[in-house]
């Protein structure tokens, strides 16, 4: 009888491995679509944290400025390059008169759209411009007048 015990081979059976397999293809389903999600939701947040920087900024030169925005000409050098006065001159290096800004280290660049890498800022669309500024509102918005996010929402409303 000793001899002729049973040995067991190890190893999975083949309904084992198609349930293995039928429970990774579930999983893939469920993640794939979650992931790829993930990265417009990414884009989007980017842009609402990009315009509410330079908001913050045109609000703080606003105040410091007698209640006036910077001109849209001005816009990159009384914000990023340059410091300024309470009238809003401008000048290259600080003084005892020129005390204001710089606000922003750099104007960021657009990442949705069809001026997407673009961070110009202008008051009307043309090649180079990532954003829309009114220099009597202060209102600043993405420059993508038919780009939305996942919800269908222009992200020229941000």
């Amino acid at each position: 009888m000793v001899g002729m015990l049973r040995t067991r081979r190890a190893g999975f059976s083949l309904i084992e491995l198609v349930i293995v397999i039928a429970i990774l293809g579930i999983l893939a389903a469920v993640a794939v679509p979650r992931m790829s999600r993930g990265a417009a939701g990414a884009t989007s947040s980017r842009l609402r944290a990009d315009l509410a920087t330079m908001r913050s900024a045109l609000e703080l030169y606003y105040v410091e400025h007698n209640n006036t925005y910077p001109a849209v000409a001005d816009f990159a050098n009384a914000l990023v390059n340059q410091y300024s006065d309470v009238d809003g001159n401008l000048n290259a290096s600080k003084t005892g008169v020129f005390i204001y800004g710089p606000y922003l280290k750099e104007i960021p660049t657009i990442q949705v759209g069809a001026r997407k890498g673009s961070n110009g800022v202008a008051a009307a669309d043309a090649a180079g411009i990532g954003w829309l500024y009114n220099a009597t509102t202060g209102v600043i918005t993405a420059n993508s007048d038919t780009a939305t996010d996942d919800a269908g929402t222009l992200f020229s409303t941000y």
